[in-house]
């Protein structure tokens, strides 16, 4: 396979400067984490998710953060498929004593693995978002009780002390018996309106649910991707979203997928612990003067983000 030629200085560059911007993403992404651990039944995180998930600057900081990984990854195994190509099948007789450190000897390893953990975690997540994957999801009350059609059916519903379903059912019955005496020109518009409470019933049934309110009163919650599919159709616009603070909690109640997330954050760390020192040194930055204290800084600051993200996940493991 003939690659594209490109120096391999320019390419350690690359990865150097995209994993950096990968770096400060991941503490990001644990600060965050950790109003999951609050228990607002979502309000904090519920909120951040939804200007994460609005705003047009932070979606377009998501294609570049999503470009930066991909990048990152081609790169990485670009300059360790023409490294590898460019030593040929030849191998010293004795075994290299060369001091390179072990983290870099196995950052293809650990780096494989966390793509292959970071699939896992879009499969939970990041998928359900760009709907690729089912999940749970909610919806704002205001926006809900922006329909007035709607709003008027549940109260009929009240009223009567009916289902959506039965009280649609039930006007379908009474059309039926009726249709005859009514005016030709008039049915159409009956009619039509009958269908519009036939599209609004699920909805309609959401509202009535005491049990898919929020605690804060701010959100509908529970909601399925059928329902999901169901208030878009009636909004006629992407209205319910992920409900990830209930998604992880419930993710990482489960004792299997709590220890596959806290074997990713220990190859996080492992990763990010020598990716730190190696950027200064890729990028000219390091210095015999202050090498140990860059050593140390990227100690810290490996086990600072990695203990976040792993606090999350045993904090709600253990019911906290």
């Amino acid at each position: 396979m003939n690659l594209p030629k490109l120096q391999s200085i320019t390419k350690k560059l690359c990865v150097a400067l995209l994993g950096g911007f990968l770096l400060i993403f991941l503490l990001f992404h644990a600060c965050a984490n950790l109003c999951i651990l609050r228990h607002d039944d979502g309000a904090w995180y519920s909120a951040f998710c939804h200007f994460m998930g609005t705003n047009w600057i932070v979606k377009v900081f998501e294609v570049v953060l999503i470009a930066s990984l991909v990048l990152h990854i081609i790169m990485t195994l670009w300059l360790w498929f023409t490294n590898r190509k460019a030593r040929g099948t030849e191998r010293y007789h004795q075994p290299s004593k060369s001091k390179t450190h072990t983290g870099s000897k196995l950052m293809i390893w650990t780096g494989t693995l966390m793509l292959v953990l970071i699939i896992v975690h879009f499969c939970d997540f990041y998928f359900v978002k760009i709907g690729i994957v089912k999940g749970q999801y909610m919806v704002k009350v205001e926006e809900m009780q922006e329909n007035m059609e709607l709003n008027q059916l549940v109260q009929a519903c009240a009223q009567y002390g009916m289902s959506a379903d039965d009280f649609v059912a039930a006007n379908e019955q009474q059309l039926a018996q009726v249709k005859d005496q009514i005016p030709a020109e008039q049915l159409p518009a009956i009619e039509e309106q009958i269908e519009k409470m036939r599209e609004m019933a699920p909805v309609a049934n959401i509202l009535a649910d005491p049990g898919k309110i929020s605690e804060n009163h701010k959100y509908y919650k529970g909601i399925t991707k059928d329902e999901k599919e169901a208030i878009d159709a009636v909004f006629g616009r992407n209205t319910a979203e992920p409900d990830f603070y209930n998604m992880a909690r419930e993710k990482f109640k489960n004792p299997f997928m709590a220890l596959l997330y806290l074997i990713f954050f220990a190859i996080v760390w492992f990763h990010m612990r020598h990716a730190f020192a190696s950027a200064f040194q890729t990028l000219g930055l390091n210095n015999y003067k202050y090498n140990k204290a860059i050593e140390c800084i990227a100690q810290i600051y490996a086990w600072a983000v990695c203990l976040m993200f792993a606090a999350v996940v045993i904090l709600v493991y253990i019911g906290l």
